[in-house]
């Protein structure tokens, strides 16, 4: 089920919000935290129930189980005979081994018949929407409970932390304190008007950037990648890469809008996922802006385990390497991604040792380059071959020659329009910070939503979601 879709806006979520809290106001505080979880489990099983039935169950007991040895055992050597650490990088193996086996036994089978011209059948094996967010935070479960952080016996709360609807598909990744101690207080057992008004703000908010104008740029943006083969012009090109850009920017800030609307009507603030990325002077700033939850995730379950910065420059710059090639791979199996992880992995090396040569540079043209790096990253994030990247990047250079037309002028317009608006105007966040309960801000929620829903035809999945 997708947020921009009619049944989750008109009958999910009001039925789950009022189911929710009737059964707190008569007084079911555990019923109610049981509906909450079937409900989240409904709306994951919409997709696939025998990837439900599966994976994310089994998942979900594994690893409440794992973490709650870890917990409860907190302090001693050993569990069994086994040390602690042994067991806890057990478990983690497990999470990641189910992880590589979906999302990687194809692309290394494929691999192996390029390099020993074998003929391997690929198992074609259906990606579960979400593994990868939901992994990683069974993943930071695992590691919290090793250092007694959380003291979670109750199965039915450690799987509403794991299936949350709201962030349950693309994040934000949680800790578990960070939101179960949000369930545990008494504000949340009563229905609180003022958070589902700034929750219908959010929620607004995001739906008018999926569905107006992500939307609107994946069209431009799809009609360039995908015409493989067909040469382009400079325009031409340099109007696909930014219209994915763009296109980018809105579905995933869209998306986390909707989520934090979403889990804020139930009194859950999530943590800010989002904070105007496209505004960062660097590439360090641009990666403590975009989806900072997963950055957070990398750091301290990846970077610090590493070594971090604690072992000398050289190493420092090696891990840097290494956690962004490891997300690069993340994100999706195939070498785009990897020379996409790779990109950026460069691009912090070589700002740190800018930055430890104690050299600088005017702050425009530091955003200007900052942009326009990522920009031409994106195009192998996206790009379905190394080919068609390399299409896009020769047009983008001008090797195919200079063209103009009446359309291509529009949509560059257009685009014009909405880099400024990303760079000057202030983020969804900084907006919710004035939000006032009158008439203007009730008009705005309104038009958007109406907005929204003329525009809303086939539903298109967010970006994040293959993920």
């Amino acid at each position: 089920m997708l947020f921009n879709s009619l049944p989750y806006i008109f009958i999910f979520l009001p039925g789950v919000l009022i189911g929710y809290f009737t059964l707190h106001k008569l007084g079911f505080l555990t019923s109610a935290r049981l509906f909450l979880l079937i409900a989240s489990i409904g709306f994951y099983s919409h997709s696939n129930i025998i990837h439900l039935l599966r994976l994310i169950l089994l998942s979900m007991v594994f690893n409440y189980w794992f973490g709650s040895m870890l917990a409860k055992n907190h302090g001693k050597a050993a569990i069994n005979g086994i040390t602690r650490k042994a067991l806890l990088l057990g478990g983690i193996a497990i999470n990641i081994a189910s992880l590589v086996y979906f999302k990687y036994t194809d692309f290394l089978i494929g691999n192996i018949n390029f390099i020993f011209h074998s003929h391997i059948p690929l198992w074609h094996i259906l990606l579960p929407l979400g593994i990868s967010f939901f992994t990683f935070q069974e993943i930071a479960y695992l590691v919290d409970s090793y250092h007694g952080e959380t003291k979670e016996y109750n199965f039915t709360n450690y799987a509403l932390f794991v299936t949350f609807f709201p962030q349950l598909i693309a994040g934000p990744i949680v800790h578990h304190k960070e939101m179960m101690a949000q369930f545990a207080t008494k504000e949340n057992l009563r229905i609180n008007f003022d958070n589902i008004a700034i929750g219908l703000f959010f929620f607004a908010i995001g739906l008018f950037k999926k569905v107006v104008i992500a939307d609107t740029f994946a069209f431009w943006a799809t009609g360039g990648f995908d015409a493989t083969h067909v040469p382009m012009g400079f325009f031409a090109a340099w109007a696909v890469s930014l219209s994915y850009t763009l296109q980018l920017y809105f579905d995933f800030s869209g998306y986390t809008d909707m989520a934090i609307g979403a889990a804020r009507m139930f009194n859950i603030a999530l943590p800010l996922n989002f904070n105007s990325p496209y505004k960062a002077s660097d590439i360090q700033d641009f990666w403590q802006r975009w989806h900072m939850t997963l950055s957070r995730f990398w750091k301290n379950y990846v970077y610090v385990p590493l070594g971090g910065n604690r072992r000398g420059f050289l190493r420092m710059c090696a891990n840097l390497f290494l956690v962004f090639l490891i997300g690069g791979i993340w994100h999706g199996a195939g070498w785009t991604f990897f020379i996409w992880g790779a990109m950026h992995g460069a691009a912090m090396v070589i700002f740190r040792c800018w930055k430890k040569l104690g050299m600088a540079m005017p702050r425009f043209w530091a955003w200007f380059l900052t942009f326009n790096f990522v920009n031409v990253a994106w195009i192998f994030f996206r790009a379905n071959t190394l080919s068609d990247a390399g299409r896009i990047l020769k047009g983008m250079a001008g090797l195919n020659g200079i063209a103009f037309s009446l359309k291509l002028d529009i949509t560059m317009l257009w685009i014009a329009v909405f880099l400024l608006i990303v760079v000057l105007a202030k983020n969804t966040h900084e907006l919710a910070q004035k939000f006032k309960h009158d008439l203007y801000y009730l008009a705005l929620v309104l038009v958007l939503f109406m907005v929204s829903l003329y525009n809303l035809g086939s539903y298109s999945e967010f970006i994040y979601f293959r993920f």
